[in-house]
């Protein structure tokens, strides 16, 4: 008889976005004739600049054609799309080969499937609060405990805490660790992690064998030259990181689908031999995965170039004029608020020791406007709330404007 994984069963109440739209859907049942301003998901809302556009329909062009048709390609990605993403790389001081980067269709992905090639009992510590799909599918793995309601989270599992009083940046943990989720700039508090707060988990990891897993998504966000935008950038992270990076929020592929994993054949395990977790990804990739659409490659090529990057640049500007009002109305009303400076998302302390779905109900109801209940991403995320710079500029500022007039 065929019998299910059971550690699906482990998993806490219903996915954080999912509930996030059940609860939406019954307001807009009960009041038809409200609109709701949604600062919630991050899912980008302007077009795909120009050179984007003509790459991917260069794209599409190729398949048009019996000369120039390809149907499978290199499983990790094309060759002269990883040159392009090494070369990026080396415009920021880090060297890297092309065999040494990985094309998937996202990051949500690679941090999924990341954890695959490493052993079951492996401890796992967690930036907390994280982004869900590190902790969920570590527990679908098999890693964990069972789940505690009361506290939030998993036996089995080391939480992190990201609080006030440490600027949302966490110190290593005490206990010997085998994997490290890091994120940064950081899903959900919009803090991001200087050279010396990730030299610190270098110098552990080195240490204890583990591996970071350093996920590596809103890098494109950073406009302060002084902090890092890969984890590479640091002394000793080439024998111990994994990086994880999309083109997602830099280039608007959330509906195209692209990103990329970095496993440097210099990273060691605790009983593995120098290129053989390089060589275990690879396997994984060619196993299970049959390569990015050729046609998306084509886009982040495109994006990747002079023209592109600058197009770019000029989208992920609007996104953080975008934070800024969120940022600065918030503000004027006391509310506390951090991020939204070199990440595109704002991390809001609820008020009057509300809880986070509380305070989502709060919003929801006060100003029509909906959030992400900051309980969502783990224990340390209670008492708050995540709010999103991604959207259309008019309906950011009306949002700010419900919120700063309505919010009781």
């Amino acid at each position: 008889m065929a019998k299910l994984n059971s550690n699906y069963r482990k998993l806490g109440a219903g996915y954080l976005f999912p509930e996030i739209n059940r609860r939406v859907a019954a307001f807009q049942k009960k009041n038809p004739q409200v609109r709701i301003y949604r600062l919630g998901i991050g899912n980008t809302t302007e077009p795909l600049p120009p050179s984007v556009i003509a790459g991917l329909r260069a794209g599409v062009d190729l398949l048009a054609s019996p000369d120039t048709y390809s149907g499978y390609g290199d499983e990790q990605g094309e060759p002269d799309l990883r040159e392009a993403l090494a070369l990026l790389y080396r415009q920021r001081g880090v060297s890297l080969n092309p065999d040494e980067i990985f094309i998937s269709d996202g990051a949500k992905p690679d941090s999924g499937n990341i954890q695959s090639i490493f052993g079951t009992d492996n401890l796992v510590a967690f930036q907390d609060p994280a982004y869900p799909v590190y902790v969920d599918s570590n527990v679908i793995a098999g890693r964990s405990g069972t789940y505690n309601n009361a506290s939030g989270s998993y036996a089995g599992f080391i939480y992190m805490k990201c609080r006030e009083k440490n600027g949302f940046i966490p110190e290593p943990p005490a206990e010997k660790a085998d994997l490290v989720y890091l994120c940064s700039p950081n899903n959900p508090t919009g803090a991001v992690a200087g050279h010396k707060e990730l030299q610190k988990f270098v110098d552990y990891a080195l240490k204890n064998r583990a591996v970071i897993i350093f996920d590596a998504a809103y890098a494109e966000f950073i406009t302060d030259p002084a902090l890092p935008r890969s984890i590479y950038e640091v002394e000793g992270a080439f024998e111990c990181a994994i990086e994880i990076n999309s083109f997602s929020k830099s280039a608007g592929f959330t509906g195209v689908r692209l990103g990329w994993a970095v496993v440097p054949k210099a990273l060691v395990v605790e009983d593995s031999e120098p290129g053989e977790v390089n060589r275990y990804w690879l396997r994984r990739q060619t196993t299970f995965f049959n390569g990015a659409s050729n046609i998306a490659q084509r886009g982040g090529l495109a994006a990747l170039s002079p023209e592109g990057q600058q197009q770019c640049r000029a989208v992920i500007d609007y996104y953080m004029e975008n934070a800024r009002l969120i940022r600065e109305g918030l503000q004027k009303i006391g509310l506390t608020i951090y991020g939204g400076v070199n990440a595109p998302f704002l991390w809001l302390k609820t008020p009057k020791s509300l809880s986070s779905w509380e305070f989502f109900d709060k919003l929801l109801n006060e100003t029509q406007v909906v959030g992400t209940p900051g309980s969502g991403f783990g224990p340390a995320g209670e008492g708050y709330f995540r709010l999103s710079a991604f959207g259309r500029r008019a309906a950011i500022v009306e949002a700010v404007g419900q919120i700063t007039a309505n919010l009781r």
